[in-house]
Protein backbone atom coordinates (compact mmCIF):
# COMPACT_ATOMS: atom_id res chain seq x y z
CA UNK A 1 0.00 0.00 0.00
CA UNK A 2 0.83 3.39 -0.78
CA UNK A 3 1.44 5.89 2.22
CA UNK A 4 -1.19 7.36 3.55
CA UNK A 5 -2.60 10.90 2.58
CA UNK A 6 -1.75 13.52 4.90
CA UNK A 7 -4.38 16.08 3.30
CA UNK A 8 -5.45 18.35 1.11
CA UNK A 9 -3.00 19.76 -1.70
CA UNK A 10 -5.27 22.18 -3.96
CA UNK A 11 -8.82 22.81 -4.36
CA UNK A 12 -10.31 24.24 -7.43
CA UNK A 13 -13.36 26.20 -8.42
CA UNK A 14 -14.88 28.15 -11.47
CA UNK A 15 -15.28 31.57 -11.23
CA UNK A 16 -16.75 34.59 -12.90
CA UNK A 17 -14.87 38.29 -13.30
CA UNK A 18 -11.23 37.39 -12.87
CA UNK A 19 -10.78 40.80 -11.52
CA UNK A 20 -13.53 40.37 -8.49
CA UNK A 21 -12.02 36.68 -8.14
CA UNK A 22 -8.65 37.96 -7.28
CA UNK A 23 -10.17 41.16 -5.26
CA UNK A 24 -11.49 38.96 -2.74
CA UNK A 25 -9.17 36.65 -2.48
CA UNK A 26 -6.07 38.63 -2.13
CA UNK A 27 -7.46 41.57 -0.11
CA UNK A 28 -10.80 40.39 1.53
CA UNK A 29 -9.24 37.27 2.75
CA UNK A 30 -6.04 38.08 2.77
CA UNK A 31 -4.24 35.06 0.12
CA UNK A 32 -1.41 35.59 -1.90
CA UNK A 33 -1.78 35.30 -5.84
CA UNK A 34 1.08 33.17 -6.45
CA UNK A 35 0.54 32.11 -9.65
CA UNK A 36 -1.25 33.61 -12.51
CA UNK A 37 -1.36 30.69 -15.19
CA UNK A 38 -4.06 29.57 -17.41
CA UNK A 39 -6.42 26.37 -17.32
CA UNK A 40 -3.78 23.84 -19.16
CA UNK A 41 -7.64 21.80 -20.78
CA UNK A 42 -8.90 25.48 -21.86
CA UNK A 43 -6.44 28.37 -22.70
CA UNK A 44 -8.64 30.97 -23.10
CA UNK A 45 -9.53 31.04 -19.11
CA UNK A 46 -6.95 32.23 -16.44
CA UNK A 47 -5.78 29.68 -13.50
CA UNK A 48 -5.49 31.80 -10.53
CA UNK A 49 -3.80 30.51 -7.85
CA UNK A 50 -3.87 32.09 -4.22
CA UNK A 51 -2.29 30.58 -0.69
CA UNK A 52 -0.02 31.63 1.42
CA UNK A 53 3.75 33.47 1.54
CA UNK A 54 5.38 30.77 -0.83
CA UNK A 55 2.04 28.50 -1.79
CA UNK A 56 2.80 25.44 0.31
CA UNK A 57 0.75 22.46 -0.51
CA UNK A 58 -1.90 22.70 1.47
CA UNK A 59 -2.79 26.12 1.61
CA UNK A 60 -3.49 26.82 -2.44
CA UNK A 61 -7.28 27.94 -3.50
CA UNK A 62 -7.08 27.86 -7.23
CA UNK A 63 -10.03 29.49 -9.48
CA UNK A 64 -11.31 28.72 -13.36
CA UNK A 65 -11.99 32.55 -13.71
CA UNK A 66 -15.16 32.31 -16.59
CA UNK A 67 -16.30 35.96 -17.55
CA UNK A 68 -19.08 34.62 -18.94
CA UNK A 69 -20.04 31.32 -16.84
CA UNK A 70 -23.41 30.69 -16.07
CA UNK A 71 -24.28 30.09 -12.47
CA UNK A 72 -23.89 26.63 -10.82
CA UNK A 73 -25.69 25.21 -8.22
CA UNK A 74 -24.53 23.57 -4.88
CA UNK A 75 -25.68 20.16 -4.36
CA UNK A 76 -24.64 16.32 -4.18
CA UNK A 77 -21.33 14.92 -6.32
CA UNK A 78 -19.71 17.99 -5.05
CA UNK A 79 -18.06 19.45 -2.62
CA UNK A 80 -20.09 21.85 -1.18
CA UNK A 81 -18.03 23.73 0.97
CA UNK A 82 -14.28 24.78 1.41
CA UNK A 83 -12.94 25.32 4.98
CA UNK A 84 -10.16 27.61 6.13
CA UNK A 85 -8.05 27.34 9.24
CA UNK A 86 -7.37 30.26 11.10
CA UNK A 87 -6.22 30.65 15.23
CA UNK A 88 -8.80 30.40 17.53
CA UNK A 89 -8.06 34.03 18.64
CA UNK A 90 -8.94 35.41 15.09
CA UNK A 91 -12.82 34.75 15.32
CA UNK A 92 -13.43 38.35 16.31
CA UNK A 93 -11.16 40.39 13.81
CA UNK A 94 -12.99 37.97 10.78
CA UNK A 95 -16.25 38.48 11.99
CA UNK A 96 -15.46 42.35 12.35
CA UNK A 97 -13.51 42.24 8.77
CA UNK A 98 -16.28 40.52 6.57
CA UNK A 99 -19.04 42.95 8.26
CA UNK A 100 -16.61 46.14 7.43
CA UNK A 101 -16.75 44.54 3.70
CA UNK A 102 -20.38 44.15 3.81
CA UNK A 103 -20.37 40.62 3.22
CA UNK A 104 -22.74 38.51 5.42
CA UNK A 105 -20.94 36.06 7.58
CA UNK A 106 -22.86 33.94 10.34
CA UNK A 107 -20.84 32.30 13.33
CA UNK A 108 -21.69 28.82 15.01
CA UNK A 109 -20.74 25.96 16.67
CA UNK A 110 -19.12 22.64 14.73
CA UNK A 111 -17.98 19.73 17.19
CA UNK A 112 -16.51 22.32 19.57
CA UNK A 113 -14.85 24.83 17.04
CA UNK A 114 -16.12 28.24 16.01
CA UNK A 115 -17.08 28.51 12.36
CA UNK A 116 -17.42 31.57 10.50
CA UNK A 117 -19.54 30.57 7.44
CA UNK A 118 -19.13 33.10 4.11
CA UNK A 119 -19.76 32.77 0.48
CA UNK A 120 -17.24 33.79 -2.01
CA UNK A 121 -18.80 36.75 -4.70
CA UNK A 122 -19.97 33.79 -6.61
CA UNK A 123 -21.90 32.26 -4.26
CA UNK A 124 -18.95 29.46 -3.20
CA UNK A 125 -19.49 28.38 0.32
CA UNK A 126 -16.76 29.11 2.42
CA UNK A 127 -15.89 28.21 5.84
CA UNK A 128 -13.29 29.81 8.46
CA UNK A 129 -12.59 27.16 10.86
CA UNK A 130 -11.01 28.42 14.56
CA UNK A 131 -8.70 26.07 16.23
CA UNK A 132 -6.49 26.53 18.94
CA UNK A 133 -3.59 24.28 17.40
CA UNK A 134 -3.69 26.57 13.81
CA UNK A 135 0.17 26.08 12.73
CA UNK A 136 2.28 29.41 12.75
CA UNK A 137 2.29 28.93 8.69
CA UNK A 138 3.91 31.41 6.68
CA UNK A 139 1.34 33.84 6.26
CA UNK A 140 1.57 36.03 3.21
CA UNK A 141 2.51 39.72 3.51
CA UNK A 142 -0.64 41.73 3.09
CA UNK A 143 -3.87 43.43 4.39
CA UNK A 144 -4.09 40.51 7.34
CA UNK A 145 -2.09 40.66 10.26
CA UNK A 146 0.16 37.44 10.42
CA UNK A 147 -1.88 36.71 13.65
CA UNK A 148 -5.14 36.49 12.47
CA UNK A 149 -4.04 34.95 8.85
CA UNK A 150 -5.83 31.84 7.50
CA UNK A 151 -2.72 29.47 7.66
CA UNK A 152 -4.14 27.16 4.63
CA UNK A 153 -7.17 24.47 4.68
CA UNK A 154 -8.77 23.14 7.64
CA UNK A 155 -10.59 20.41 5.13
CA UNK A 156 -14.22 20.24 2.63
CA UNK A 157 -17.46 19.14 2.95
CA UNK A 158 -18.69 16.35 0.66
CA UNK A 159 -22.39 16.54 -0.19
CA UNK A 160 -23.55 12.83 -1.45
CA UNK A 161 -26.49 10.90 -2.01
CA UNK A 162 -24.99 7.83 -0.73
CA UNK A 163 -22.25 8.06 1.73
CA UNK A 164 -21.02 4.71 1.96
CA UNK A 165 -18.54 3.60 -1.01
CA UNK A 166 -17.27 7.39 -0.34
CA UNK A 167 -16.46 6.28 3.34
CA UNK A 168 -14.59 3.45 1.78
CA UNK A 169 -12.54 5.12 -0.73
CA UNK A 170 -11.68 7.88 2.56
CA UNK A 171 -10.56 5.01 4.71
CA UNK A 172 -8.00 3.26 2.41
CA UNK A 173 -6.55 7.03 1.81
CA UNK A 174 -6.13 6.70 5.68
CA UNK A 175 -8.87 8.60 6.36
CA UNK A 176 -10.10 7.45 9.95
CA UNK A 177 -13.73 8.33 10.95
CA UNK A 178 -13.59 10.90 14.00
CA UNK A 179 -17.26 12.03 15.02
CA UNK A 180 -20.72 12.68 13.51
CA UNK A 181 -23.28 15.08 14.33
CA UNK A 182 -26.84 14.01 12.30
CA UNK A 183 -26.06 14.03 8.54
CA UNK A 184 -22.33 14.53 8.63
CA UNK A 185 -19.94 12.17 9.26
CA UNK A 186 -15.90 13.81 10.36
CA UNK A 187 -12.81 12.21 9.17
CA UNK A 188 -9.10 13.05 9.86
CA UNK A 189 -5.74 12.45 8.27
CA UNK A 190 -2.14 12.67 10.02
CA UNK A 191 -1.66 16.05 8.31
CA UNK A 192 -1.80 19.56 10.14
CA UNK A 193 -2.87 21.41 7.09
CA UNK A 194 -6.31 20.27 4.94
CA UNK A 195 -6.14 17.42 7.37
CA UNK A 196 -10.71 17.02 7.60
CA UNK A 197 -13.25 15.61 5.26
CA UNK A 198 -16.95 16.09 6.16
CA UNK A 199 -19.58 13.76 4.50
CA UNK A 200 -23.19 14.93 4.49
CA UNK A 201 -25.26 12.21 2.72
CA UNK A 202 -28.03 13.70 1.26
CA UNK A 203 -30.34 11.70 -0.84
CA UNK A 204 -33.02 14.22 -0.73
CA UNK A 205 -31.15 17.12 -1.82
CA UNK A 206 -30.80 18.17 -5.81
CA UNK A 207 -28.10 16.82 -8.10
CA UNK A 208 -25.29 20.00 -8.32
CA UNK A 209 -24.81 21.38 -11.41
CA UNK A 210 -20.97 22.79 -12.11
CA UNK A 211 -20.53 26.69 -13.22
CA UNK A 212 -19.63 29.72 -11.14
CA UNK A 213 -19.33 29.47 -7.51
CA UNK A 214 -18.42 25.57 -7.53
CA UNK A 215 -15.85 23.40 -6.79
CA UNK A 216 -14.39 21.55 -9.65
CA UNK A 217 -12.32 19.39 -7.82
CA UNK A 218 -10.24 18.15 -4.88
CA UNK A 219 -6.93 17.61 -4.42
CA UNK A 220 -4.86 15.56 -1.92
CA UNK A 221 -1.13 15.60 -1.30
CA UNK A 222 1.22 12.33 -2.65
CA UNK A 223 4.29 11.35 -3.46
CA UNK A 224 5.88 10.80 -6.90
CA UNK A 225 7.02 7.83 -6.38
CA UNK A 226 3.35 6.76 -4.56
CA UNK A 227 1.78 8.12 -7.27
CA UNK A 228 1.65 4.59 -9.34
CA UNK A 229 0.31 2.57 -6.42
CA UNK A 230 -2.44 4.92 -5.93
CA UNK A 231 -3.66 3.88 -9.20
CA UNK A 232 -3.61 0.61 -8.59
CA UNK A 233 -5.23 0.92 -5.62
CA UNK A 234 -8.00 3.28 -6.71
CA UNK A 235 -8.72 0.82 -9.70
CA UNK A 236 -9.25 -2.15 -7.10
CA UNK A 237 -11.92 0.05 -5.51
CA UNK A 238 -13.66 0.12 -8.56
CA UNK A 239 -12.68 3.56 -10.16
CA UNK A 240 -11.19 4.78 -13.40
CA UNK A 241 -7.95 6.72 -12.32
CA UNK A 242 -6.18 8.76 -15.01
CA UNK A 243 -2.73 8.09 -16.63
CA UNK A 244 0.12 10.53 -14.07
CA UNK A 245 -0.41 14.04 -15.72
CA UNK A 246 2.40 16.51 -15.69
CA UNK A 247 0.57 19.89 -14.50
CA UNK A 248 4.05 21.87 -14.83
CA UNK A 249 4.29 22.51 -10.87
CA UNK A 250 2.96 18.77 -9.77
CA UNK A 251 2.14 15.73 -11.24
CA UNK A 252 -1.67 14.81 -11.00
CA UNK A 253 -3.99 11.69 -11.26
CA UNK A 254 -7.57 12.22 -11.27
CA UNK A 255 -10.63 10.36 -10.74
CA UNK A 256 -14.24 10.92 -10.33
CA UNK A 257 -15.01 8.99 -7.01
CA UNK A 258 -17.88 6.49 -6.54
CA UNK A 259 -20.35 9.56 -5.13
CA UNK A 260 -20.11 12.08 -8.02
CA UNK A 261 -16.70 14.54 -6.97
CA UNK A 262 -13.63 14.69 -8.54
CA UNK A 263 -10.31 13.99 -6.92
CA UNK A 264 -6.91 14.80 -7.48
CA UNK A 265 -3.67 13.21 -6.38
CA UNK A 266 -0.87 16.01 -6.69
CA UNK A 267 2.56 15.83 -5.94
CA UNK A 268 4.19 18.34 -3.50
CA UNK A 269 6.97 18.89 -6.08
CA UNK A 270 8.12 20.50 -8.13
CA UNK A 271 6.03 23.55 -6.59
CA UNK A 272 5.25 26.51 -7.79
CA UNK A 273 8.99 28.19 -6.94
CA UNK A 274 9.90 26.07 -10.33
CA UNK A 275 9.42 28.78 -12.59
CA UNK A 276 9.39 31.96 -10.75
CA UNK A 277 11.37 33.39 -7.80
CA UNK A 278 9.44 33.22 -4.13
CA UNK A 279 9.49 36.44 -3.95
CA UNK A 280 7.86 37.22 -7.43
CA UNK A 281 5.58 34.62 -7.65
CA UNK A 282 2.11 35.51 -9.47
CA UNK A 283 3.77 39.10 -11.26
CA UNK A 284 3.14 37.64 -14.70
CA UNK A 285 1.45 34.83 -16.54
CA UNK A 286 3.53 31.62 -16.40
CA UNK A 287 2.72 29.05 -19.19
CA UNK A 288 4.06 25.30 -18.93
CA UNK A 289 6.97 25.04 -21.65
CA UNK A 290 4.53 23.02 -24.03
CA UNK A 291 2.05 26.33 -24.38
CA UNK A 292 5.24 29.06 -24.33
CA UNK A 293 5.09 28.90 -28.40
CA UNK A 294 1.14 29.99 -28.29
CA UNK A 295 1.97 32.66 -25.95
CA UNK A 296 0.92 35.58 -27.74
CA UNK A 297 -2.03 34.00 -29.12
CA UNK A 298 -2.99 33.04 -24.97
CA UNK A 299 -2.79 36.61 -24.14
CA UNK A 300 -4.47 37.91 -26.65
CA UNK A 301 -7.76 35.83 -25.61
CA UNK A 302 -7.33 36.56 -22.06
CA UNK A 303 -9.12 39.60 -20.24
CA UNK A 304 -6.77 42.14 -18.98
CA UNK A 305 -5.17 41.95 -15.38
CA UNK A 306 -2.88 44.53 -15.86
CA UNK A 307 0.58 44.26 -13.63
CA UNK A 308 -0.73 47.40 -11.66
CA UNK A 309 -3.20 46.06 -10.32
CA UNK A 310 -2.01 42.59 -9.63
CA UNK A 311 1.04 45.00 -7.68
CA UNK A 312 -1.96 46.59 -5.85
CA UNK A 313 -2.91 43.16 -4.50
CA UNK A 314 0.38 42.23 -3.39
Amino acid sequence: MPADIPGIHHVTAIGSDPRRNLEFYTETLGLRLVKRSVNQDDVSVYHLFYGDHGGSPGTSMTFFPYPDARQGRVGTGQASAVAFLIPERAVEFWTERLAAAGIDAEAYDRFGDTVVSVEDPDGLPLELVARADAPAGDPPKGPVPDEHAIRGFFGVTLSLATAGPTQEVLQTMGYSETGADGSRRRYESSGDLGYVVDILEEPQAPRGQPGAGTVHHVAFRTTAEDQPEWRDVLSGQGLRPTEIIDRKWFESVYVREHGGVLFEFATAEPGYTVDEDREALGERLVLPEWLEARRDEIEAGLPELSAAELADDE
